[in-house]
């Protein structure tokens, strides 16, 4: 249990010998970038492209606020800032940060990153679950206890942890490196443990967008043979297709020359949306250079103005189609 006092979470809990200190929690203190200890630094997920805007805020406005360290084994144990320290390390002029401490032992501090968090940026499901995860199989409490100490319910406690207990490793490795969103994740898991793999490999391999790789389960579960599933798998666009209804292909003999150009069109269009869609949505663009931001930037412009125009011609050539 703990209340908020200000900046910080002071924890009513007494802290233990081993986190009594003579840091005052409402006191800032210089410590230099050697001297934080990051193992928990595993619980978040930090981008390339949130390090790198990270940088530039610190360069262009210095350190807005101190990051907040607990004392744990006689070490600084870092809570809340990993994204400031990380990309201090890669900025010269930066040998310390600004911090405050908090008094709390392991558990505290682990509940910690999760509340300290909820101001800014929320943490994402996958980094709640390794939290939920830790404070169960580590630490040795209840789903009861858990919950209390977050500040939730039992009920979200569960889900966190079968997030990662029925996801196959591979996924649970790409969720940790930023190549997997947590939306998919949640896709994959509808499926049996060992055939997640074959799925996750088809959404790399044909770029698929959270949606597509939502129909692709859906039609997977509903498969009621091996050979419809490894239709799916190998052609999952082409079964999605097929399972809508829908009408763009390649080629239709029951449309004119003229209908079948625009038909063709059509399909690649939605197939590019489809991908770009991935790569915004699963954050690809954390590979992008620095340099490549500002010569980006006008092709994007021109893409969201062409979809607008796009859409709003598409909505009134529907209109005209209505009987």
């Amino acid at each position: 249990m703990c209340v908020c006092t200000g900046f910080l979470f002071q924890f009513s809990k007494p802290p233990t010998q081993q986190t009594t200190m003579t840091w005052p929690p409402d006191e800032v203190r210089p410590l230099d970038l050697e001297a934080f200890d990051e193992r928990f630094r595993r619980y978040r997920l930090i981008s390339a492209a949130d390090q790198k805007q990270m940088a530039a805020s610190l360069l262009r406005d210095g350190q807005l606020s101190p990051v907040v360290v607990c004392q744990l084994d006689q070490a600084y144990v870092l809570i809340d800032g990993f994204k400031r320290l990380a990309a201090a390390r890669t900025l010269r002029g930066f040998s310390t940060l600004s911090a405050r401490c908090l008094h709390a032992d392991q558990q505290q501090a682990k509940a910690a990153i999760y509340r300290l968090n909820l101001v800014g940026r929320a943490p994402q499901e996958l980094e709640e679950a390794w939290i939920v995860q830790a404070l169960v199989h580590e630490d040795g409490l209840s789903q009861v206890a858990v919950a209390s100490l977050l500040g939730r319910h039992k009920s979200w406690v569960c889900r966190r942890l079968a997030l990662l207990a029925k996801l196959c490793e591979e996924a649970q490795n790409d969720l940790g490196l930023g190549l997997l969103s947590p939306t998919a994740a949640r896709q994959l898991v509808r499926l049996p443990r060992g055939n997640q793999v074959r799925a996750l490999q088809t959404a790399r391999r044909e770029s698929l967008s959270s949606r597509e790789l939502q129909r692709v389960v859906d039609l997977l579960l509903a498969a009621g043979t091996g050979q419809k599933k490894d239709f799916v798998l190998e052609k999952p666009r082409q079964a999605i297709r097929q399972a809508e209804g829908s009408s763009v292909r390649p080629y239709d003999p029951r449309l004119s020359a003229a209908g079948n150009r625009v038909n063709k069109q059509l399909a690649f269009l939605l197939d590019s949306l489809a991908r770009m869609e991935t790569w915004l949505v699963q954050r690809g663009r954390g590979e992008l250079a620095a340099v490549d931001g500002p010569l980006l930037r006008e092709p994007f412009e021109r893409l969201v103005q062409q979809s607008q125009a796009v859409t709003e011609s598409g909505q009134d050539f529907l209109k005209e189609l209505q009987p």
